[in-house]
C-alpha cells in the first residue's frame, strides 16, 4: 500500500501545483537513487523535460500570486492539475523508491487505474482550491493571494517528498487538508451569507427603489 499513498500523495499535491511534483519526482529519479521510475516513464527524467516543467513551474510561480490573473490561472489549470495528477500517481504506482521495494504489485493488470485516481484526487483538490482562492482575494484586498500561493506552493512541495521518502505521513497531511478546506468552505458560506445580507440592506436603504405613492 506504500506506493498507494506515494501515488495519493503526488495527485494532491499535483491538485495545488501541477508542477511540483512531477518536476520532483524527475529531478529524485535523475540525480538520485531515491526513486526508479519504470521505462515507460523514463521520459519525466529527461532534460528537455525537466527544463520545459520548470518554466512552466516559474510562470505559474508568478501568475498564482497576482489577484484576477490567479482566477485566469486556476481556470487554465483546471485541465493541467488533474493531467499532473494522473501522471504523478501513474508513475508513482510502477516506481520504486527507497519505501517500496515492489511496485506494481497493487495495480498490476490495470494500469489505467492509478492514472484516473491521479486525475481525480488532483480535480477534488484543484476545485476547492479555485472555490477558496475568490474568497480569500476579496477578503484580503488582493493582499493574501500571494501568501497563500506560497502556502500552497510550500505544502505541494512538502507533500511531494514525503509522498516518495515518508509516504506514511501522507495520511496526516490529507487530513489537514481536509480540515483545512473545511474550516475555508465554512468561512466561504459565512462570506456569501453576509454579502447577500448586505445587498439585501443596501436595495432596501436605496432611496431609488422605493416607489412613488400614488
Amino acid at each position: 500500500m506504500l506506493e498507494t499513498l506515494t501515488g495519493i500523495g503526488l495527485a494532491t499535491s499535483a491538485g495545488l501545483n501541477a508542477y511540483i511534483p512531477l518536476l520532483a519526482v524527475g529531478l529524485l529519479g535523475r540525480y538520485t537513487n531515491l526513486i526508479s521510475l519504470p521505462g515507460s516513464w523514463n521520459w519525466l527524467e529527461n532534460g528537455w523535460v525537466l527544463s520545459i516543467l520548470t518554466v512552466l513551474l516559474l510562470i505559474e510561480f508568478v501568475a498564482d500570486k497576482i489577484p484576477v490573473v490567479d482566477h485566469v490561472n486556476d481556470v487554465i489549470q483546471t485541465v493541467v492539475r488533474p493531467t499532473a495528477g494522473g501522471l504523478a500517481f501513474g508513475a508513482a504506482s510502477g516506481a520504486q523508491t527507497v519505501t517500496v521495494d515492489n511496485p506494481d504489485t497493487f495495480f498490476s493488470g490495470n494500469q489505467w487505474v492509478p492514472i484516473v485516481a491521479g486525475i481525480v484526487i488532483s480535480l477534488v483538490v484543484h476545485s476547492a482550491k479555485a472555490a477558496i482562492r475568490p474568497v480569500v482575494n476579496v477578503s484580503t484586498g488582493g493582499v493574501g493571494a500571494p501568501v497563500v500561493s506560497t502556502a500552497e506552493d510550500v505544502a505541494s512541495a512538502s507533500l511531494s517528498l514525503v509522498a516518495i521518502l515518508l509516504p506514511v505521513l501522507v495520511i496526516v497531511f490529507i487530513v489537514g487538508f481536509f480540515w483545512f478546506f473545511w474550516v475555508m468552505f465554512r468561512k466561504l458560506r459565512r462570506w456569501r451569507a453576509e454579502r447577500k445580507t448586505r445587498k439585501t440592506k443596501d436595495r432596501d436603504l436605496d432611496p431609488t427603489l422605493v416607489l412613488p405613492p400614488r
